[in-house]
């Protein structure tokens, strides 16, 4: 009987959130609420419901104050272990100083500052893959339709391969699993953003992807948290209320808020 693969799980929350001052001046951005409650518990508890139960956040900006949010993440139903830097280290540094704490081999890696309905469940074979097939890609990006101000998108995605050029344009959702040996020779505690090692890894042919058309929000700035909480509080209000079929209409609001980097 092949053995369970211990496939590790990490929420990118370092980061200052310049975009969403004044409110991060005083509570980082992943505590920020939306829906009556905090995005990082929106996605401590997608994870949870995915099976992950052992999660690694990293922590900067106010990491008093996730940590006296969340703690352990008992009361979630998870075990968090958290990994401390002394100012907000980027993407890729972030998870190269993390690595002491992630199990080797593929490990998920989200944003903090996401609110998705997206199934991380679903990335699971991706990871098995990953971890029994050293020809298999090393990196599979969640890919997301382009917001109207991201017309031309991050990366083409073509028949499940990421390229750096061609068609469809994408925009990447900042939910993707990666190689944690891809991290392993870079330096711990240094500033390093993702995206130079991101499209190196592109162009040698390593990176996979998928393409989601589900409930995706990335929180930037105030404007996109009133109305991602606009939109919650609607819904949370939809299942209270009586059903109407005749005055249903459809959800037309997927995608309408996103910050492509994963950097601030």
């Amino acid at each position: 009987m092949r053995p369970v693969l211990r496939l590790g799980a990490m929420i990118l929350a370092a980061g200052r959130g310049e975009r969403m001052r004044p409110l991060s001046d005083t509570t980082p951005k992943p505590l920020l609420e939306a829906g009556g409650k905090p995005l990082l518990v929106w996605q401590i508890e997608a994870l949870a419901r995915a099976g992950f139960r052992d999660i690694v956040v990293n922590a900067a900006h106010l990491a008093g104050k996730l940590v006296a949010a969340v703690g352990t993440g008992a009361a979630l139903g998870v075990s968090l272990r958290w990994s401390f830097e002394p100012e907000a280290l980027e993407t890729a540094g972030g998870i190269a100083t993390a690595l002491p704490l992630l199990p080797p081999g593929p490990a998920l890696v989200v944003s903090g500052d996401v609110w998705t309905e997206f199934d991380y469940a679903t990335l699971r074979p991706c990871a098995e893959a990953m971890a029994s097939n050293p020809a298999a890609p090393r990196a599979h990006l969640v890919m997301v339709p382009n917001p109207a101000y991201h017309p031309h998108g991050d990366f083409a995605l073509d028949g499940g391969t990421v390229a750096l050029d061609g068609a469809p344009r994408t925009t990447f959702g900042n939910i993707a699993v990666y190689d944690t040996a891809l991290f392993r020779e870079l330096p711990r505690g240094a500033k390093l953003k993702l995206l130079p090692y991101l499209q190196r890894w592109i162009a040698e042919g390593r990176v996979s992807g998928a393409r989601f058309d589900g409930g995706w929000a990335n929180v930037g700035t105030p404007d996109d948290l009133a109305e991602l909480d606009r939109e919650l509080q609607q819904r949370l209000q939809a299942r209270r209320a009586p059903v109407d079929d005749s005055r249903a209409q459809p959800n037309g609001w997927h995608h309408r808020r996103s910050n492509h980097s994963n950097d601030d």
